[in-house]
Protein backbone atom coordinates (compact mmCIF):
# COMPACT_ATOMS: atom_id res chain seq x y z
CA UNK A 1 0.00 0.00 0.00
CA UNK A 2 1.60 3.44 -0.85
CA UNK A 3 2.17 5.79 1.25
CA UNK A 4 -1.05 8.02 -0.06
CA UNK A 5 -3.63 5.77 0.48
CA UNK A 6 -2.71 4.74 4.19
CA UNK A 7 -2.36 8.68 4.85
CA UNK A 8 -5.64 9.10 3.11
CA UNK A 9 -7.47 5.99 5.28
CA UNK A 10 -5.80 7.18 8.15
CA UNK A 11 -7.36 10.69 7.51
CA UNK A 12 -10.50 9.32 6.68
CA UNK A 13 -10.54 7.17 10.14
CA UNK A 14 -9.98 10.20 12.20
CA UNK A 15 -12.88 11.87 10.37
CA UNK A 16 -15.03 8.98 10.88
CA UNK A 17 -14.28 9.18 15.16
CA UNK A 18 -14.78 12.84 15.07
CA UNK A 19 -17.99 12.80 13.51
CA UNK A 20 -19.14 10.01 15.80
CA UNK A 21 -18.30 12.31 18.88
CA UNK A 22 -19.66 14.57 17.41
CA UNK A 23 -23.12 12.89 17.18
CA UNK A 24 -22.75 11.13 20.37
CA UNK A 25 -22.61 15.31 21.87
CA UNK A 26 -25.50 16.36 19.60
CA UNK A 27 -27.93 13.22 21.07
CA UNK A 28 -26.66 13.39 24.59
CA UNK A 29 -26.67 16.80 25.50
CA UNK A 30 -30.25 18.12 24.47
CA UNK A 31 -31.76 14.89 25.95
CA UNK A 32 -29.79 16.18 29.22
CA UNK A 33 -30.66 20.01 28.86
CA UNK A 34 -34.59 18.74 27.98
CA UNK A 35 -34.83 16.81 31.57
CA UNK A 36 -32.89 20.22 33.09
CA UNK A 37 -35.70 22.31 31.30
CA UNK A 38 -38.92 19.69 31.80
CA UNK A 39 -37.88 19.25 35.84
CA UNK A 40 -37.49 23.22 36.07
CA UNK A 41 -40.94 23.60 34.09
CA UNK A 42 -42.30 20.75 35.96
CA UNK A 43 -41.41 22.80 39.19
CA UNK A 44 -42.64 25.96 38.35
CA UNK A 45 -45.92 25.16 37.33
CA UNK A 46 -46.26 22.37 40.77
CA UNK A 47 -45.46 25.99 42.78
CA UNK A 48 -48.14 27.90 39.89
CA UNK A 49 -50.68 24.99 41.44
CA UNK A 50 -49.75 25.71 45.27
CA UNK A 51 -49.84 29.51 44.90
CA UNK A 52 -53.54 29.46 42.48
CA UNK A 53 -55.08 27.01 44.80
CA UNK A 54 -53.51 29.54 48.28
CA UNK A 55 -54.94 32.50 46.25
CA UNK A 56 -58.38 30.47 45.45
CA UNK A 57 -58.43 29.55 48.85
CA UNK A 58 -58.43 33.11 50.15
CA UNK A 59 -60.61 34.52 47.55
CA UNK A 60 -63.39 32.05 48.39
CA UNK A 61 -63.06 32.95 51.72
CA UNK A 62 -63.23 36.76 50.82
CA UNK A 63 -66.55 35.91 48.87
CA UNK A 64 -67.87 33.77 51.89
CA UNK A 65 -67.44 36.68 54.39
CA UNK A 66 -68.88 39.05 52.08
CA UNK A 67 -72.01 37.11 51.58
CA UNK A 68 -72.76 35.76 55.28
CA UNK A 69 -71.50 38.78 57.49
CA UNK A 70 -72.81 41.30 54.86
CA UNK A 71 -76.54 39.88 55.22
CA UNK A 72 -76.50 41.39 58.95
CA UNK A 73 -74.67 44.75 57.76
CA UNK A 74 -77.11 47.71 57.81
CA UNK A 75 -77.30 51.32 56.39
CA UNK A 76 -77.77 53.67 58.84
CA UNK A 77 -79.54 56.99 57.84
CA UNK A 78 -80.07 59.94 60.71
CA UNK A 79 -82.52 63.13 60.52
CA UNK A 80 -81.67 66.37 62.67
CA UNK A 81 -84.53 68.95 62.91
CA UNK A 82 -83.19 72.31 63.62
CA UNK A 83 -85.66 75.61 63.87
CA UNK A 84 -84.34 78.89 62.21
CA UNK A 85 -86.34 82.10 62.57
CA UNK A 86 -86.68 83.88 58.86
CA UNK A 87 -84.72 83.08 56.33
CA UNK A 88 -81.59 80.71 56.01
CA UNK A 89 -79.65 82.87 57.58
CA UNK A 90 -82.32 84.56 60.39
CA UNK A 91 -82.52 88.03 61.10
CA UNK A 92 -79.21 90.34 60.18
CA UNK A 93 -78.49 90.19 64.16
CA UNK A 94 -78.57 86.35 64.97
CA UNK A 95 -80.10 85.92 68.25
CA UNK A 96 -80.01 89.39 69.62
CA UNK A 97 -83.18 89.75 71.43
CA UNK A 98 -83.33 93.52 71.15
CA UNK A 99 -83.49 93.40 67.29
CA UNK A 100 -85.55 90.55 67.36
CA UNK A 101 -88.53 92.80 68.50
CA UNK A 102 -87.23 95.77 66.37
CA UNK A 103 -88.06 93.57 63.50
CA UNK A 104 -91.48 91.90 64.97
CA UNK A 105 -92.27 95.71 65.40
CA UNK A 106 -92.14 96.71 62.02
CA UNK A 107 -92.58 93.60 59.82
CA UNK A 108 -94.55 91.47 62.37
CA UNK A 109 -93.65 87.99 63.53
CA UNK A 110 -90.87 86.53 61.32
CA UNK A 111 -92.23 82.47 61.32
CA UNK A 112 -89.55 79.76 62.04
CA UNK A 113 -87.69 77.13 59.86
CA UNK A 114 -87.03 74.01 59.56
CA UNK A 115 -83.69 72.65 58.15
CA UNK A 116 -83.40 69.16 58.48
CA UNK A 117 -79.56 67.65 58.53
CA UNK A 118 -79.30 64.29 57.09
CA UNK A 119 -76.43 61.77 58.03
CA UNK A 120 -75.22 58.04 56.69
CA UNK A 121 -73.42 55.67 58.60
CA UNK A 122 -73.40 51.87 58.75
CA UNK A 123 -74.60 49.30 61.51
CA UNK A 124 -73.76 45.35 62.48
CA UNK A 125 -77.17 43.42 63.66
CA UNK A 126 -75.81 40.93 66.56
CA UNK A 127 -79.12 39.57 67.51
CA UNK A 128 -81.61 38.08 65.37
CA UNK A 129 -84.35 39.98 67.60
CA UNK A 130 -83.18 43.25 65.88
CA UNK A 131 -80.15 44.25 67.90
CA UNK A 132 -77.92 46.97 66.36
CA UNK A 133 -74.75 47.80 67.12
CA UNK A 134 -72.97 51.37 65.96
CA UNK A 135 -71.08 54.28 66.76
CA UNK A 136 -72.22 56.64 68.89
CA UNK A 137 -71.51 59.59 66.17
CA UNK A 138 -73.07 58.00 63.54
CA UNK A 139 -76.44 58.68 65.71
CA UNK A 140 -75.90 61.61 67.83
CA UNK A 141 -78.37 64.18 68.16
CA UNK A 142 -80.78 62.29 65.39
CA UNK A 143 -84.28 63.00 65.58
CA UNK A 144 -85.37 60.30 63.36
CA UNK A 145 -83.15 56.90 62.66
CA UNK A 146 -84.01 55.17 59.46
CA UNK A 147 -82.41 51.96 59.21
CA UNK A 148 -81.97 50.01 55.37
CA UNK A 149 -81.05 46.21 55.45
CA UNK A 150 -79.53 44.58 52.77
CA UNK A 151 -82.80 43.20 51.07
CA UNK A 152 -83.87 46.57 50.47
CA UNK A 153 -86.07 46.64 53.59
CA UNK A 154 -86.54 50.00 55.74
CA UNK A 155 -87.48 50.17 59.35
CA UNK A 156 -87.50 52.75 62.09
CA UNK A 157 -84.21 52.41 64.33
CA UNK A 158 -84.98 53.37 68.01
CA UNK A 159 -82.35 54.24 69.60
CA UNK A 160 -81.96 51.73 73.26
CA UNK A 161 -78.48 53.10 74.29
CA UNK A 162 -75.44 55.12 73.87
CA UNK A 163 -72.40 55.85 75.08
CA UNK A 164 -70.10 59.14 74.14
CA UNK A 165 -66.93 58.10 75.82
CA UNK A 166 -66.87 54.71 74.08
CA UNK A 167 -68.45 55.60 70.68
CA UNK A 168 -70.93 52.89 70.99
CA UNK A 169 -74.45 52.44 70.75
CA UNK A 170 -77.58 50.02 70.18
CA UNK A 171 -80.37 50.82 67.95
CA UNK A 172 -83.18 48.89 68.00
CA UNK A 173 -85.91 47.65 64.94
CA UNK A 174 -88.93 45.31 65.24
CA UNK A 175 -88.03 42.46 63.24
CA UNK A 176 -87.43 38.85 63.71
CA UNK A 177 -85.29 36.12 62.63
CA UNK A 178 -82.88 38.50 61.15
CA UNK A 179 -79.04 37.59 60.07
CA UNK A 180 -76.42 38.32 62.64
CA UNK A 181 -72.89 38.96 63.07
CA UNK A 182 -71.08 36.66 65.23
CA UNK A 183 -68.81 38.80 67.58
CA UNK A 184 -65.30 37.40 68.25
CA UNK A 185 -62.33 37.78 70.16
CA UNK A 186 -60.54 40.82 69.61
CA UNK A 187 -57.90 40.06 72.28
CA UNK A 188 -56.63 37.34 69.70
CA UNK A 189 -56.11 39.69 66.75
CA UNK A 190 -52.66 39.18 65.69
CA UNK A 191 -50.71 42.07 63.44
CA UNK A 192 -50.37 40.70 59.84
CA UNK A 193 -53.95 38.84 59.96
CA UNK A 194 -56.05 39.62 57.00
CA UNK A 195 -59.06 42.29 58.58
CA UNK A 196 -61.91 43.08 55.89
CA UNK A 197 -64.26 46.15 56.52
CA UNK A 198 -67.93 46.08 55.36
CA UNK A 199 -69.94 48.70 55.76
CA UNK A 200 -73.39 49.46 54.16
CA UNK A 201 -73.20 53.53 53.89
CA UNK A 202 -75.48 54.29 50.52
CA UNK A 203 -78.16 51.68 51.03
CA UNK A 204 -80.62 54.64 52.08
CA UNK A 205 -79.37 56.77 49.06
CA UNK A 206 -79.24 54.25 45.84
CA UNK A 207 -81.31 51.86 44.54
CA UNK A 208 -78.51 48.78 46.17
CA UNK A 209 -78.83 48.12 49.22
CA UNK A 210 -75.13 45.49 49.13
CA UNK A 211 -73.05 46.67 51.51
CA UNK A 212 -69.28 47.45 50.68
CA UNK A 213 -66.01 45.06 51.40
CA UNK A 214 -62.36 46.68 51.53
CA UNK A 215 -59.68 44.34 52.60
CA UNK A 216 -56.39 44.43 54.02
CA UNK A 217 -54.63 43.28 57.53
CA UNK A 218 -54.53 44.41 60.57
CA UNK A 219 -51.67 47.10 60.64
CA UNK A 220 -51.31 47.33 64.59
CA UNK A 221 -52.88 46.82 67.79
CA UNK A 222 -53.56 48.83 70.89
CA UNK A 223 -53.51 52.12 69.31
CA UNK A 224 -54.59 54.97 70.54
CA UNK A 225 -56.08 58.62 68.74
CA UNK A 226 -55.12 61.98 70.27
CA UNK A 227 -57.63 63.55 72.78
CA UNK A 228 -58.26 66.38 70.27
CA UNK A 229 -59.39 63.98 67.09
CA UNK A 230 -61.89 62.15 70.08
CA UNK A 231 -63.41 65.74 71.11
CA UNK A 232 -63.78 63.32 74.52
CA UNK A 233 -64.22 60.09 73.35
CA UNK A 234 -61.62 57.76 74.20
CA UNK A 235 -60.08 55.98 71.42
CA UNK A 236 -57.63 53.75 72.98
CA UNK A 237 -56.66 50.38 72.75
CA UNK A 238 -57.44 50.37 68.64
CA UNK A 239 -56.93 48.16 65.62
CA UNK A 240 -55.38 49.67 63.12
CA UNK A 241 -55.78 48.61 59.43
CA UNK A 242 -54.78 49.81 56.29
CA UNK A 243 -58.64 48.34 55.02
CA UNK A 244 -60.10 51.30 53.53
CA UNK A 245 -63.06 52.43 55.72
CA UNK A 246 -64.60 55.22 54.05
CA UNK A 247 -67.03 58.01 55.50
CA UNK A 248 -70.07 56.86 55.87
CA UNK A 249 -68.59 53.07 56.90
CA UNK A 250 -68.14 53.81 60.38
CA UNK A 251 -69.89 51.50 62.76
CA UNK A 252 -69.72 48.83 59.94
CA UNK A 253 -67.80 45.43 61.59
CA UNK A 254 -64.55 44.91 61.09
CA UNK A 255 -64.30 41.01 60.77
CA UNK A 256 -61.36 38.46 60.51
CA UNK A 257 -60.78 35.39 57.62
CA UNK A 258 -63.81 33.34 59.88
CA UNK A 259 -66.11 36.12 59.13
CA UNK A 260 -66.19 37.23 63.07
CA UNK A 261 -66.28 40.57 63.82
CA UNK A 262 -63.28 41.53 65.93
CA UNK A 263 -63.92 45.63 65.35
CA UNK A 264 -66.27 48.47 64.84
CA UNK A 265 -65.44 50.63 62.66
CA UNK A 266 -64.70 54.02 63.95
CA UNK A 267 -61.96 56.54 62.00
CA UNK A 268 -59.86 57.11 58.98
CA UNK A 269 -56.74 59.06 59.60
CA UNK A 270 -56.06 61.49 56.80
CA UNK A 271 -54.51 65.20 56.08
CA UNK A 272 -56.89 65.16 52.88
CA UNK A 273 -60.44 63.51 54.50
CA UNK A 274 -60.10 60.69 52.32
CA UNK A 275 -58.84 57.12 52.94
CA UNK A 276 -54.67 56.66 53.07
CA UNK A 277 -54.04 53.44 54.14
CA UNK A 278 -54.89 54.31 58.39
CA UNK A 279 -58.43 53.10 59.17
CA UNK A 280 -59.61 52.30 63.02
CA UNK A 281 -61.69 50.16 64.93
CA UNK A 282 -62.95 49.83 68.08
CA UNK A 283 -62.18 46.02 69.68
CA UNK A 284 -65.41 44.18 69.55
CA UNK A 285 -64.47 42.84 73.51
CA UNK A 286 -64.48 46.62 74.37
CA UNK A 287 -68.10 46.63 73.25
CA UNK A 288 -68.92 43.38 74.79
CA UNK A 289 -68.20 44.45 78.27
CA UNK A 290 -71.28 47.45 78.22
CA UNK A 291 -73.24 45.41 75.50
CA UNK A 292 -75.84 44.57 78.09
CA UNK A 293 -75.52 48.23 79.71
CA UNK A 294 -76.64 49.90 76.35
CA UNK A 295 -79.26 47.19 75.47
CA UNK A 296 -81.14 48.68 78.81
CA UNK A 297 -80.90 51.82 78.15
CA UNK A 298 -78.52 52.66 81.36
CA UNK A 299 -75.58 54.87 81.76
CA UNK A 300 -72.53 53.27 81.01
CA UNK A 301 -70.26 54.00 84.37
CA UNK A 302 -66.90 54.41 84.32
CA UNK A 303 -64.22 54.48 87.10
CA UNK A 304 -62.65 58.20 87.73
CA UNK A 305 -59.75 59.00 90.36
CA UNK A 306 -59.62 62.68 89.02
CA UNK A 307 -55.79 63.08 88.64
CA UNK A 308 -53.35 64.12 85.73
CA UNK A 309 -50.94 61.70 85.40
CA UNK A 310 -47.52 60.90 83.22
CA UNK A 311 -45.55 58.18 82.51
CA UNK A 312 -41.85 58.16 84.65
CA UNK A 313 -39.01 57.74 81.74
CA UNK A 314 -35.40 57.91 83.21
CA UNK A 315 -35.10 61.29 83.16
CA UNK A 316 -37.81 61.69 86.38
CA UNK A 317 -37.09 58.26 87.68
CA UNK A 318 -33.09 59.91 88.08
CA UNK A 319 -33.92 63.28 89.48
CA UNK A 320 -36.23 61.70 92.20
CA UNK A 321 -34.17 58.88 92.91
CA UNK A 322 -36.71 56.53 92.13
CA UNK A 323 -36.07 52.61 92.39
CA UNK A 324 -37.17 52.24 88.66
CA UNK A 325 -39.30 53.53 85.58
CA UNK A 326 -42.43 51.62 86.94
CA UNK A 327 -46.03 54.02 87.52
CA UNK A 328 -47.06 57.07 86.66
CA UNK A 329 -46.74 60.45 88.73
CA UNK A 330 -49.26 62.78 89.96
CA UNK A 331 -49.08 65.81 88.22
CA UNK A 332 -52.23 67.51 89.08
CA UNK A 333 -55.21 66.61 92.00
CA UNK A 334 -58.18 68.03 90.96
CA UNK A 335 -60.71 69.74 93.55
CA UNK A 336 -63.08 67.78 95.29
CA UNK A 337 -62.22 64.78 93.39
CA UNK A 338 -61.88 60.76 94.93
CA UNK A 339 -58.22 61.29 94.65
CA UNK A 340 -58.45 64.70 96.45
CA UNK A 341 -60.53 63.57 99.40
CA UNK A 342 -58.05 60.33 99.40
CA UNK A 343 -55.58 62.31 100.57
CA UNK A 344 -53.75 61.84 97.41
CA UNK A 345 -50.80 64.39 96.39
CA UNK A 346 -48.95 65.72 93.83
CA UNK A 347 -45.30 64.16 93.31
CA UNK A 348 -46.86 60.73 94.54
CA UNK A 349 -46.02 57.91 92.47
CA UNK A 350 -48.70 55.26 91.71
CA UNK A 351 -47.27 51.87 91.73
CA UNK A 352 -50.64 49.53 92.79
CA UNK A 353 -54.44 50.34 92.64
CA UNK A 354 -56.52 47.48 93.72
CA UNK A 355 -53.73 44.54 94.44
CA UNK A 356 -53.11 45.18 90.64
CA UNK A 357 -49.53 46.04 89.31
CA UNK A 358 -49.89 49.88 87.85
CA UNK A 359 -47.18 49.93 85.41
CA UNK A 360 -47.69 52.66 83.70
CA UNK A 361 -50.44 54.99 82.37
CA UNK A 362 -52.21 52.58 80.05
CA UNK A 363 -52.16 50.57 82.90
CA UNK A 364 -54.13 52.81 85.19
CA UNK A 365 -56.65 53.85 82.92
CA UNK A 366 -57.78 50.37 82.87
CA UNK A 367 -57.62 49.91 85.72
CA UNK A 368 -59.40 52.60 86.88
CA UNK A 369 -61.93 52.35 84.07
CA UNK A 370 -62.55 48.98 84.92
CA UNK A 371 -63.46 49.84 88.69
CA UNK A 372 -66.81 49.33 89.81
CA UNK A 373 -68.25 53.24 90.83
CA UNK A 374 -68.49 53.64 94.69
CA UNK A 375 -65.65 50.93 95.40
CA UNK A 376 -63.25 51.82 97.61
CA UNK A 377 -59.54 50.36 96.35
CA UNK A 378 -56.18 50.65 98.18
CA UNK A 379 -53.49 53.01 96.14
CA UNK A 380 -49.92 51.97 96.92
CA UNK A 381 -47.54 55.66 96.08
CA UNK A 382 -43.84 56.19 96.77
CA UNK A 383 -44.04 59.72 98.60
CA UNK A 384 -40.86 60.91 99.73
CA UNK A 385 -39.23 57.97 98.87
CA UNK A 386 -41.70 55.76 101.30
CA UNK A 387 -44.03 53.77 100.65
CA UNK A 388 -47.37 54.12 101.99
CA UNK A 389 -51.29 53.15 101.31
CA UNK A 390 -53.90 55.07 99.99
CA UNK A 391 -57.62 54.25 100.22
CA UNK A 392 -59.71 56.34 97.70
CA UNK A 393 -63.43 55.55 96.82
CA UNK A 394 -64.25 55.14 92.93
CA UNK A 395 -66.25 57.96 91.63
CA UNK A 396 -67.77 58.30 88.03
CA UNK A 397 -66.23 60.18 85.54
CA UNK A 398 -67.85 63.41 84.73
CA UNK A 399 -69.04 63.94 81.36
CA UNK A 400 -67.33 65.63 79.21
CA UNK A 401 -64.41 83.92 77.63
CA UNK A 402 -65.00 87.44 77.20
CA UNK A 403 -62.32 89.79 78.05
CA UNK A 404 -60.51 93.19 77.00
CA UNK A 405 -57.69 91.97 75.08
CA UNK A 406 -54.37 92.62 76.45
CA UNK A 407 -51.03 93.25 75.13
CA UNK A 408 -48.39 90.46 76.73
CA UNK A 409 -45.09 90.98 76.36
CA UNK A 410 -42.63 87.70 76.06
CA UNK A 411 -39.70 87.62 78.98
CA UNK A 412 -36.20 86.80 77.87
CA UNK A 413 -35.24 83.90 77.41
CA UNK A 414 -34.21 81.21 80.03
CA UNK A 415 -32.80 78.08 79.52
CA UNK A 416 -34.34 78.27 75.83
CA UNK A 417 -37.75 79.03 77.28
CA UNK A 418 -39.79 82.42 75.88
CA UNK A 419 -42.77 83.17 78.68
CA UNK A 420 -45.47 85.13 78.54
CA UNK A 421 -48.54 85.43 80.91
CA UNK A 422 -51.81 84.56 80.22
CA UNK A 423 -53.85 87.16 78.78
CA UNK A 424 -57.95 86.81 77.88
CA UNK A 425 -57.20 86.83 73.96
CA UNK A 426 -54.40 84.14 74.64
CA UNK A 427 -57.06 81.76 77.20
CA UNK A 428 -59.94 82.34 74.22
CA UNK A 429 -57.51 81.43 71.78
CA UNK A 430 -56.02 78.45 73.39
CA UNK A 431 -58.68 77.51 74.82
CA UNK A 432 -57.03 77.74 78.03
CA UNK A 433 -59.55 77.43 81.35
CA UNK A 434 -56.94 78.10 84.37
CA UNK A 435 -54.80 80.94 83.90
CA UNK A 436 -52.38 80.48 86.64
CA UNK A 437 -49.18 80.14 85.11
CA UNK A 438 -47.54 81.70 82.19
CA UNK A 439 -47.54 80.12 78.89
CA UNK A 440 -44.77 79.15 76.78
CA UNK A 441 -44.56 81.17 73.74
CA UNK A 442 -41.22 79.65 72.11
CA UNK A 443 -38.73 77.35 72.39
CA UNK A 444 -35.10 77.87 71.42
CA UNK A 445 -33.99 75.00 69.19
CA UNK A 446 -31.42 72.51 70.40
CA UNK A 447 -31.48 74.47 74.08
CA UNK A 448 -31.67 72.76 76.88
CA UNK A 449 -35.28 73.21 77.60
CA UNK A 450 -36.31 71.90 73.68
CA UNK A 451 -34.11 68.60 74.90
CA UNK A 452 -35.88 68.39 78.09
CA UNK A 453 -38.93 68.03 75.96
CA UNK A 454 -40.61 71.56 76.39
CA UNK A 455 -42.51 72.92 73.56
CA UNK A 456 -44.40 75.91 72.25
CA UNK A 457 -48.68 76.09 74.34
CA UNK A 458 -46.95 74.42 77.80
CA UNK A 459 -48.39 76.54 80.63
CA UNK A 460 -46.00 76.98 83.40
CA UNK A 461 -47.17 76.54 86.55
CA UNK A 462 -44.43 75.37 88.73
CA UNK A 463 -40.75 75.59 88.75
CA UNK A 464 -38.89 73.50 92.10
CA UNK A 465 -42.10 73.14 93.78
CA UNK A 466 -42.97 76.90 93.41
CA UNK A 467 -45.87 78.67 92.29
CA UNK A 468 -45.58 80.84 88.88
CA UNK A 469 -49.09 82.67 89.28
CA UNK A 470 -47.26 85.63 87.82
CA UNK A 471 -44.82 86.91 85.24
CA UNK A 472 -42.78 88.42 89.20
CA UNK A 473 -42.84 85.07 90.34
CA UNK A 474 -41.04 83.59 86.94
CA UNK A 475 -38.49 86.37 87.45
CA UNK A 476 -37.43 85.88 91.11
CA UNK A 477 -37.58 81.92 90.57
CA UNK A 478 -35.64 81.72 87.44
CA UNK A 479 -33.16 84.29 88.23
CA UNK A 480 -32.01 82.56 91.55
CA UNK A 481 -31.99 78.64 90.71
CA UNK A 482 -28.87 76.98 89.33
CA UNK A 483 -28.44 73.39 88.28
CA UNK A 484 -30.92 70.79 87.12
CA UNK A 485 -34.37 72.24 87.25
CA UNK A 486 -37.85 70.68 87.76
CA UNK A 487 -40.45 72.38 85.34
CA UNK A 488 -44.27 71.32 85.59
CA UNK A 489 -46.42 72.44 83.04
CA UNK A 490 -49.60 71.41 82.16
CA UNK A 491 -48.40 68.82 80.41
CA UNK A 492 -46.54 67.37 83.64
CA UNK A 493 -43.31 67.21 84.67
CA UNK A 494 -39.82 67.79 82.66
CA UNK A 495 -36.42 67.91 84.20
CA UNK A 496 -34.48 70.74 82.63
CA UNK A 497 -30.44 70.54 82.88
CA UNK A 498 -28.07 72.95 83.32
CA UNK A 499 -26.39 74.92 80.55
CA UNK A 500 -22.90 74.25 80.73
CA UNK A 501 -22.35 78.14 81.26
CA UNK A 502 -24.14 77.80 84.31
Amino acid sequence: MNTKKVIFLSALAFGLLIAIALIARVSLAPSSDAEEKGAEHSSSISISDKSAQMYASDENAFIRVAQDVGLAVVSISTEHITKMRGGLYGTPYGNDNFYDRFFNDFFGDIPEREFRQRGLGSGVIIDQSGYILTNEHVIRNADKITVTLTDGREFEGELCGKDERSDLAIIKIESSNLPAAKLGDSDKARIGQWAIAIGNPFGYAIASAKPTVTVGVVSAVDRSLPAAIGRGRDYSGLIQTDAAINPGNSGGPLVDINGEVIGINVAIFSTSGGYQGIGFAIPINAAKEILKTLIEGKKVLYGWLGVSVQDIDATLADYFDFPDEEGVIVVRVLPDSPAEKGGLKEEDVIRRLDGAKVKDLKALLDIVGQASVGKSVVVGVIRDGKGIPVTIKIGDRPSGIAGEEDKAEAEELWRGIEAMKITPDIARRYRIEDKNGLIVSNVEIDSVADKAGIITGDIIVKINDKNINNMDDYRNIVSNVSGDVLVKTDRGYSVIKAPKED
